[in-house]
């Protein structure tokens, strides 16, 4: 017991001062509100941070998926563009507390959720960063795997030691372990300075990536053949297709809709997160684009549809020139998945960790977590195993982070009117604890939002063991918008008859002073003496 004691002491970390918790209160920097210091993210950042996020083999490989599933060319690419519309309209939306207030997903998530209620989503999302984060990993791996064979053709051949179960070979095993040591290094970038990676990443990979689609166009007698071709579904069971693909596209990206806070966070002026109102729908539909084309013609050139970039480059590999091209382009989409495993799920991982464990886990330690749990622990291979799994899996969790966008999105923009008492969240028992460390209003949304997805969720994932009824299916294809725009509805109302007035200040109580204008320069002669008074007791930045 004692040995037990003293290891547990031994792992807890130095109790540091925060800026604006009170002192009982255990939490260190990493959850604080950034200070100007660190307001170095502009709109160019966030446009270099997008194109960093999308032009990823799963985005190319997402929208191709959705192409070989019987849509035609011209089906995939409207639906991947309604799709980043459905992503990138919250991402704004939500985008804008980080900008204003400085503050953290799981830090401004509490004014809607409660102190103690926030936690499901803040687990919840950490969650989902570490199987999007192996995911990521997974597709690194096969980056390696033809780095190496294009230098060492051999590597093909590398005897297998693994069940077919395992669902990965040795071969993939030993990339995915090589992966994981080039980017370690690349996981411990200060988020205040990853706009530098951002730039180098958009100089070179999106070029890459035209010049495959271009090349594999010619040798394919031209792409225009390619929307010319129709649909191989028709009827219901296209429109029913379609917006199936589409939620499931939607849903690749619905977490960073919810946690986009610990991004906008660090941005240099509250309007930097507009940005990305154009950008996201931009990148997504050139990178779904590049993907649609790349299929359509690997089948016309190959036989079958390559729905990934790296079955494409493994084509390459039969002659010098073709390994050359192999090399250059598989360490560019290395470079690719690392950017993107750095900047959506490493770092959401770390803030979601830090709030859930302030005593025992900093950004630094929460890195190395998601290394273990999601690079690992998950076998995220397994996800990736097909492209039918893949699309279940980007489906099935847009129906946790749909209501939790929604009622985020309305909470701060309808309900608060953009004002929140930003020391408050930081106090377990401040005006935001509610009832219970929980806002009914929120409970009762989720619950009435998730719960008729479910059947459609295991029928999803399970399809061979779960029947369930034909409305509950397409219900389950529009998850997204339903989640979002029912939670958002829901929530509005509950809180329009039965408001917490005490949640609702006259004018927000910032915990950075710098920059307090910008939020509304007629906030400040609207603070209520009783909001100044708390404000002038909170230690500042």
């Amino acid at each position: 017991m004692m040995r037990l004691r003293t290891s547990r002491k031994a792992w807890a970390l130095p109790k540091q001062e925060s800026s604006i918790a009170p002192p009982h209160v255990w939490s260190n920097a990493d959850q604080d509100p950034v200070p100007p210091e660190k307001w170095t993210w502009t709109g160019w950042t966030f446009t270099q941070y997008w194109l960093s996020d999308l032009v990823t083999v799963s985005t190319w490989s997402a929208a191709s998926s959705a192409y070989a599933s019987g849509l035609s060319a011209t089906d995939t690419v409207t639906l991947t563009l309604v799709a980043a519309l459905c992503n990138a309209i919250p991402t704004v939306l939500n985008g804008a507390v980080g900008a204003d207030l400085h503050i953290a997903f799981p830090v401004a998530i509490r004014a809607s959720y409660g102190t103690y209620f926030a936690y499901f989503c803040v687990a919840s999302r950490a969650m989902l960063a570490l199987f999007w984060f192996g995911i990521q990993s997974s597709y690194g791996g096969q980056c390696v795997t033809a780095i190496i064979t294009a230098i060492w053709p051999s590597y093909t051949n590398l005897p297998n030691h693994l069940p077919k179960s395992a669902a990965i070979t040795t071969q993939g095993m030993v990339s995915y372990a090589v992966y994981h040591v080039i980017q370690t290094p690349f996981l411990f970038i200060p988020t205040h300075k990853l706009q530098y990676m951002f730039i180098f990443k958009s100089m070179l990979v999106p070029p890459m990536a035209l010049a495959m689609v271009i090349w594999i166009s010619v040798k394919a007698g031209g792409g225009d053949a390619i929307f010319k071709q129709p649909p191989t579904v028709h009827g219901s069971e296209r429109a029913w297709l379609w917006l199936m693909n589409m939620t499931s596209i939607t849903g690749g990206f619905s977490t960073l809709a919810v946690n986009i806070s610990d991004f906008s966070r660090f941005s240099k002026k509250p309007g930097s997160p507009v940005w990305q109102l154009p950008m996201i729908p931009l990148f997504k539909v050139i990178t779904g684009l590049f993907g649609i084309i790349a299929a359509g013609a690997s089948k016309n050139l190959y036989g079958t549809i390559l729905w990934s970039p790296l079955e494409i480059i493994a084509q390459w590999q039969g002659s010098s020139g073709g390994r050359a091209a192999a090399f250059f382009c598989g360490s560019l989409w290395l470079l690719a998945q690392i950017c993107n495993n750095v900047s959506a799920n490493s770092v959401s991982f770390a803030n979601d960790a830090v709030t859930i464990l302030p005593k025992w886990i900093n950004i630094k330690r929460g890195m190395i977590m998601c290394i273990l749990l999601g690079g690992w622990a998950l076998c995220p291979w397994i996800i990736i195993e097909s492209g039918t799994t893949f699309l279940s899996f980007m489906g099935a969790y847009a129906i946790f982070m749909a209501p939790i966008a929604g009622i985020l999105c309305c909470d701060y923009w309808i309900i608060k009117k953009r004002k929140y008492d930003v020391p408050a969240l930081f106090d377990p028992k401040g005006i935001y604890y509610y009832k219970l460390g929980t806002n009914w209003r929120a409970l009762l949304c989720n619950l009435l939002v998730i719960v008729p997805l479910l059947p459609g969720l295991a029928h999803a994932v399970t399809p061979d063991n779960v029947s369930i009824d034909t409305g509950l299916q397409h219900l389950y294809a529009i998850n997204y918008l339903y989640g979002f725009s029912l939670s958002f509805v829901l929530y509005f109302a509950l809180n329009y008859f039965w408001p917490d007035r005490e949640t609702l200040v006259p004018a927000v109580v910032p915990g950075v002073v710098s920059h307090f204008n910008a939020i509304d320069s007629d906030l400040e002669a609207d603070v209520s003496s009783e909001g100044l008074k708390q404000f002038s007791t909170t230690p500042k930045i």
